[in-house]
């Protein structure tokens, strides 16, 4: 399913990626993970290997397990801190 993946503040430069539309075998943003995390020791460390990862699909923040579906868009930003 043809899902748009949206990357946020230090991910977007960490990535060198702003968004980019996947082709992927996942059902739930929790499988999503994975796929994207074997690309590399970069992605590794900013998607799977950061407790503080925020997600949100459909401008919804959302937990892992949350159901994905054919044109979702997920968002993934670090967590927001402010003063």
């Amino acid at each position: 399913m043809k899902i748009t993946i949206l990357y946020f503040a230090s991910l977007r430069e960490q990535l060198g990626c702003a968004q980019e539309v996947l082709d992927v075998e996942a059902n739930t943003v929790e499988e999503l993970l994975p796929i994207l995390c074997e690309r590399g020791p970069q992605w590794q460390q900013a998607l799977c290997d950061n407790a503080h990862l925020q997600v949100a699909v459909n401008h919804t923040v959302v937990d892992l397990a949350t159901p994905l579906k054919e044109g979702d868009e997920v968002a993934f930003f670090p967590p927001v801190t402010g003063g």
